[in-house]
């Protein structure tokens, strides 16, 4: 049985909780509370030396790290990451703006004030996230103004990869109010069979 260690309000760790149910895959997860820097123990470093969860033991001795890393490697051979070459490689390119524009911004946003809970100790910081964290939000919006899902028309990694912080948008901050399009897709990701919330261990 894959075991996965994870901090449950961690949006990334909540992307491959989220897959594996979907998937209907047995796991044991086990918590690993970052703000008590259980990471960065000789124990966990000998699982993922980049000292981050979620990371996914696959067998005894055989870890995954980085969660679409993590993804890409479950939804192999499902209807989660397409067989067509071209939508493959959309697939992908949705996962790298997911880690290169969109989660810097807005999951550290919600890192500051939701888990540390500490908003007046980063407010400059905030402030720099936010156009950063708008046009991330604005690309997606485009997209989705005509696309029920982002490749395909149909559900893959790529909606679970960017569903899992842009859901709690609010928490770090950002208003989803003026993101019709991406509020209706909220709704039809939280419709999908065997969906979890993110709070579910």
């Amino acid at each position: 049985m894959y075991k996965l260690y994870d901090f449950l309000p961690s949006g990334n760790g909540y992307k491959v909780r989220l897959l594996l149910t979907q998937l209907d895959i047995p796991f044991e997860r086990i918590e690993v509370n970052i703000l008590n820097q259980e990471t960065r123990t000789p124990d966990f470093l000998a699982k993922n030396p980049n000292g981050r969860v979620p990371t996914l033991e696959l067998e005894p001795g055989q870890f995954l790290a980085e969660s679409n890393a993590i993804l890409y490697y479950l939804s192999q051979e499902t209807d989660f990451f397409p067989r067509d070459r071209w939508q493959a490689a959309q697939v992908m390119q949705w996962l790298f703006f997911e880690q290169y524009s969109h989660e810097p911004y807005i999951a550290t946003s919600r890192y500051w004030i939701t888990c540390l809970g500490q908003p007046e100790n980063y407010q400059t910081q905030l402030a720099q996230k936010q156009p950063g964290g708008y046009a991330a939000l604005q690309v997606m919006e485009q997209h989705l103004a005509e696309h029920d899902y982002f490749v395909g028309d149909r559900y893959t990694i790529a909606d679970i990869a960017l569903f899992a912080y842009t859901h709690v948008a609010p928490e770090g901050n950002f208003d989803l109010g003026r993101f019709a399009a991406i509020r209706d897709w909220i709704q039809r990701i939280q419709a999908q069979p065997r969906h979890i919330p993110i709070t579910q261990a």
